[in-house]
């Protein structure tokens, strides 16, 4: 019993196709290297490329009759699809660049404009300060006017103070000089 087999169904399908297999390639390379068979099939062919070739024309035909899309044109508008599609997402990128750009260029201004309020206020600043510049240089110049008035003044005053020095000298030199006078006609009896 140890002997026996158990039976397997697969191993006679496998069995039973490979001999068909065979018969059916034996069957096929006699039809093959018949002449005849090659000429027949040939026209069989022939005649088949022919009734289809017709067929699509008739179908065409019938298509456009009834104004309903062929193939051709199914694949036609397919492709126009992706083509639209295509440029659609091109679009999308260089408006997304766009977008990017104006931002960026947004916050160049932005900066532009920060800056030239500086600028601006510095100016101003500046203005006000050459303005008090201004009125403190002819404040200046009217000091410089006076001073010299003044200047002119005390020369004048040191020339009058000389002159007074010189008159006072000469007037102590004259009562030095200036003989005293004696009374004779008063007396002290009287």
């Amino acid at each position: 019993m140890a002997d026996q087999k158990a039976y397997d169904p697969y191993e006679s399908l496998h069995k039973f196709s490979l001999l068909w297999e065979k018969q059916i390639n034996d069957l096929l390379f006699l039809w093959t290297n018949n002449k005849e068979f090659v000429k027949m099939a040939n026209l069989r062919t022939d005649f088949q490329s022919r009734y289809v070739e017709s067929f699509k024309k008739n179908q065409e035909a019938f298509v456009s009759l009834l104004n309903l899309p062929t193939k051709n044109d199914v694949t036609n508008v397919a492709n126009l699809t992706l083509q639209a599609e295509e440029k659609m997402e091109a679009l999308e990128e260089q408006i997304w660049d766009l977008q990017d750009a104006v931002k960026s260029q947004n916050k160049e201004i932005e900066s532009v404009v920060e800056v030239s309020k500086e600028i601006i206020k510095l100016t101003k600043q500046l203005k006000t300060e050459l303005i008090k510049t201004k009125k403190e240089l002819a404040d200046t110049k009217d000091v410089h006017a006076e001073l010299q008035e003044m200047k002119f003044e005390l020369m004048k005053l040191s020339n009058f103070q000389a002159e007074f020095e010189t008159i006072k000298g000469l007037i102590k030199d004259e009562k030095v000089k200036e003989p005293v006078l004696s009374g004779a006609g008063t007396g002290a009896g009287n």
